[in-house]
Formats: structure tokens, sequence, C-alpha cells
């Protein structure tokens, strides 16, 4: 059971029960001075089991620690081979697609983390092709199980792609820092986690080494939620040669941390760079609620700026927020888009 899981949730409740009802129970039990260690024990153990429960709650909304060697940090057990993945039977069967593990081994930045990998129905079916990359960033706290559980990505691909509104495409899903709690913003913090290098050397480099991918330009893209968001438009234009596209859902103009070297109000700063810096030769999509209005605003800010030779597209929604339901609506047109963007699979 993994410390996300809907059973250990229920343990911690069951837990926290029974724990309220030795305190009623112990109350008067005991006498005299016995009394006041008694109760203070039933009332700690009553205060340690809720907040056990509450935290693993929370947990499970945002998904940071999604395996007790996570929570441990105990290091991934993971091995350096694909091995299949369900997401509570969201791909793998007929037809359809399917989620592998890898972990990758970062020589660029030092950094060691899993990965998931969706390998569409074709990758099976077409063993000599090979296919269009996206790398899918996750939010802030979370992790990229919240691709694969809170917005049933590999439903909304399976469908997309049997529908021919997406071509079949390979999407990977890596950690962006070892620490769950630790918040990059996808860059190179100054003295710290790489980030940015692990996701835009070591990724790549491990899916061609494990994987039939397409590595020209016009074949990788990106896509992100909240954090994720920010996190694909700011990899979009610091390696215009390496992306040709990517799509924002509810992200931001700038990363709103300390980068450590100043650069968030430069470099890091995507509003910055479309007013200072050469525009690429891109594609962008920003998708957000209206009532969002962190996102609005940047949204708004980064189509502002932007200028040819970068084709941006804007969708909003005017209902929602800054979350998983909105995510889902908006998943499917930015995958839709980011491949209509993206060259095809070669043979």
């Amino acid at each position: 059971m993994a410390p996300d899981s809907r059973a250990v949730e229920l343990l911690a409740v069951a837990a926290a029960v029974v724990a309220a009802v030795l305190l009623a129970l112990t109350w008067d039990a005991a006498r005299g001075r016995r009394r006041i260690p008694v109760r203070a024990a039933a009332v700690a153990l009553c205060l340690l089991t809720l907040a056990a429960a509450a935290g693993i709650w929370v947990n499970r909304q945002v998904e940071t620690y999604t395996s007790w060697s996570a929570l441990f940090a105990t290091g991934d057990s993971t091995g350096g081979t694909p091995e299949t993945y369900a997401p509570d039977g969201a791909a793998g069967g007929a037809g359809q697609g399917r989620i592998v593990t890898l972990t990758v081994h970062g020589r660029a930045s030092g950094l060691v983390l899993p990965m998931y990998v969706y390998l569409p129905a074709a990758y099976a079916g077409e063993p000599a092709a090979r296919f269009p990359v996206v790398e899918a960033l996750h939010g802030y706290p979370g992790s990229p199980v919240s691709w694969l559980r809170r917005l049933a990505v590999a439903s909304h691909l399976n469908s997309e792609i049997s529908a021919g509104r997406m071509a079949p495409t390979i999407v990977l899903f890596p950690y962006q820092t070892p620490n769950p709690l630790l918040d990059t913003e996808c860059t190179d913090l100054a003295g710290g986690v790489r980030a940015e290098t692990f996701l835009t050397v070591d990724v790549p480099a491990a899916a061609a080494a494990h994987f039939r991918i397409r590595t020209d330009r016009g074949a990788w893209g990106l896509i992100g939620y909240s954090a994720g968001g920010f996190c694909a438009t700011n990899l979009l234009l610091r390696h215009p040669t390496q992306y040709a596209a990517a799509a924002s859902l509810s992200g931001y103009a700038d990363p709103g941390i300390a980068v450590g070297d100043g650069s968030e109000h430069t470099t890091n700063n995507d509003a910055w760079r479309l007013a200072h810096l050469p525009i690429p030769a891109a594609a962008l999509y920003l998708a957000c609620a209206r009532t969002d209005r962190s996102a609005f605003r940047g949204t708004r800010t980064l189509a502002r700026l932007a200028r040819p030779p970068l084709s941006v597209t804007t969708a909003y929604l005017s209902g929602g927020g800054h979350n998983d339901q909105t995510w889902q609506r908006m998943e499917a047109p930015a995958f839709d888009w980011l491949s209509a963007w993206l060259d095809r699979a070669t043979t």
C-alpha cells in the first residue's frame, strides 16, 4: 500500500476513530494520580492519529509522496529497464497505450529519478517506427502520478489518438526534483538542484536510449499545468532549438521563486525574455480559466508580449479555477494542438 493510497487513508481514519473511543473509555478508568498520565497519553494518541489522518488525506490530494521510499528518502526502487505500470487500470488494454516506468540516471544533472512513460498502441504495432515526444510537467506540490491518477491522462491520450485528433505520441512524465517539498520551477537552482539540466539533457537522453523516438527538434514538445505550465513555456523559450512547441495549462509568466542568481527577474522570467531577448520561431498554447486570476494575468501578459516568429494560441474557460477539474477540461485540446505542431512518426 502506497502512502497516498485509499487503503492507507482508511486505515488512518480508523485509527483516529479507535483512539477517540479509547479516550472515552479510559478518561475515568484510572484513579488518583494515575489519571493524569493516562488521560495525557489518550489525548496525545487522539491528536497524533488525527494529524496522521489529515496528513495522509492532504498527501492523497496533492500526491507529493507516492511511495514509502520517497516519504522516507530511501531512494527509488525502479530499475534501469522499463517496467509496465497500470494507473488504476486506465491504460494497457487492447488497442490502447500503456504506461511503463524507467529510472533516469542523470549524468549531466547528477539526479537519479524515476519517470513514467506513455507508449501509444502504435508503438507495439509499428516496431520500425520512431515517434514524436512530449514532456509532461507536473505542478507544485505534486508528482507525475498526478497526471496519471487525478488527470487521467492515459485515458485522454487513448481517446484522442483513437479518434484521430492526435497522432501516436510518446509522452514522458518525469519528476522535477528529488525532494517533493522543493519547488524548483524546473530551473537550475544556484548551488542546488539542477532540474532544468535534468529535464532538457538527461530525460531526452534516457528516452533516446530506451525507446524508439524521434530526436529532431520538430518532433519534441512540452506540456504542463500550474507550475508545470510555467516550466513548459520557460523551457521552450530557453531551448527553442530543442523543442518546437509547448502548451501551458494555468501557467504563469514568472517562476515565483528565488533561483539564487537573480534570473527569476531576467532569463528565467518569460515576460522579461519576450520583452528583451530575440523571439524564437516556436509555438505556444496558453490556456486557463478566466476566474483563475493569477494564471489569467500571466497568460494575458505572455500573449500580449509575444510576436512573430513565435506563434501563440490562447484558450480561456469561462468557469472553473486552478484545479484538477479545469485541467482535465484543458488537457485533451492541448495535446491535440501539440500534435498538430509536432512532426509525425517516421519509419
